[in-house]
């Protein structure tokens, strides 16, 4: 069966980071995403042996040039073909290619023009460069992240390129393209790493107006501050993750940490965490991380190890669910979420720049005559 999303037309001009994701999402629910690469980034390949960056998995790719009018002319001829675009150029950059939501929509009313920054499309850091770290910290994301008394950490580049970026992308994306479907209208999407980090920090925003969020990093539920969520080290130097907030959790993890039934403080007194957490970190140090999987897994502690990512794949629960597959060699995550009736599926391997430039154009009907001349012009590789 298809996926939710089969026999939309997406175009990607290539980009990196949180573009790729959004089309990566979107091929793995069915979409025919075809990204555009830069000619000169056209090098050839073996299609049997494809690349390893399978951020850019389930999509073909065309190489164009976009410096080349009769490039930028062959990209709009595709534009009126497809439903929807995503790109992730500084603010008018694809303004000035010829190729900005003005000259895309005038092609194809309906079109949905997606646009992936840092800073959004105004606003004063707007025309500066950035990376996610930059944008967690002006989102006030990463300033609540971190250890008491320790400098704030980034967590990797998830929480602006790809869950406040990428992710709000498709989402906004899909958003415009249902609307597109019912009214006959496209428009522009502005999608902000910036904005998306601050709504996904909504809740603690809300936590804090009720007056239950301290502003000292790991002085906080959710933080590192309390000692029944946060993670611990074992006798092996490696870690498990424990989150008994409820009551009835917490009365588990004191089954298996405090058999004899000391007296302990009341769970939420935050004058005894401190305490109360060097004394769960002294049990765990006593076991290594597989005992404890043992004593735990399967109870209603909320408990898992911590995994590496070597590891997770091999975690029999990840195994049973099917959450990473291989392919071509490569271990990665499967498509999600799951669908009862129009499964998710990685459509094809990564592709190499412009391996399906000519099967792309002629599938979206420039026929052969036009095909052949703009190679010959060096509009396309």
């Amino acid at each position: 069966m298809p996926g939710p999303l089969a026999g939309l037309k997406i175009i990607e001009i290539a980009g990196i980071g949180p573009g790729p994701f959004c089309a990566m999402m979107l091929a793995d629910m069915g979409a025919d995403v075809v990204r555009v690469d830069r000619a000169q980034n056209v090098m050839g390949g073996d299609p049997a042996a494809p690349p390893a960056d399978v951020l850019n998995r389930g999509r073909r790719s065309i190489g164009v040039d976009l410096k080349h009018p009769d490039g930028v002319e062959a990209v709009l001829s595709l534009i009126e073909a497809a439903e929807g675009l995503i790109e992730g150029f500084r603010p008018g950059v694809m303004e000035r290619l010829g190729l900005g939501p003005g000259a895309a929509l005038a092609r194809n009313p309906r079109l949905v023009y997606g646009r992936m920054t840092g800073w959004g499309q105004e606003g004063p850091y707007a025309p500066t460069a950035g990376h996610d770290i930059n944008y967690i910290a002006l989102a006030g994301a990463l300033e609540p992240i971190g250890r008491r008394g320790e400098a704030p950490v980034p967590p990797l580049n998830l929480v602006g390129d790809f869950g406040g970026g990428g992710m709000l992308l498709a989402f906004g994306l899909v958003c415009a393209l249902l609307n597109a479907q019912r009214t006959g209208e496209g428009q522009v999407v502005d999608a902000a790493m910036v904005d998306g980090a601050a709504v996904l920090m909504t809740m603690f925003h809300a936590f804090r107006a009720m007056g239950i969020w301290e502003d000292e990093r790991g002085s906080n539920l959710l933080d590192t501050g309390a000692p029944f969520y946060d993670v611990y080290e074992t006798a092996d130097g490696k870690y498990v993750s424990i989150g008994s907030i409820e009551p009835q959790f917490y009365a588990e993890l004191q089954r298996f940490t405090n058999p004899d039934g000391e007296e302990l403080p009341y769970q939420h007194d935050k004058a005894h965490w401190p305490a109360q957490k060097e004394r769960l970190a002294a049990i765990f140090k006593a076991k290594t991380r597989d005992e404890w999987c043992e004593l735990m897994e399967g109870s209603d502690v909320c408990f898992a190890p911590v995994l590496s990512l070597a590891e997770a794949p091999q975690h029999p629960h990840n195994v049973e669910r099917g959450t990473f597959i291989e392919m071509n060699g490569v271990v990665q995550p499967a498509p999600a979420p799951r669908f009862s009736s129009t499964p998710a599926r990685v459509q094809r391997p990564p592709a190499h720049a412009g391996q399906h430039t000519d099967e792309v154009l002629a599938d979206w009907g420039v026929d052969a005559d036009r095909i052949a001349k703009l190679r010959d012009a060096g509009a396309i590789a």
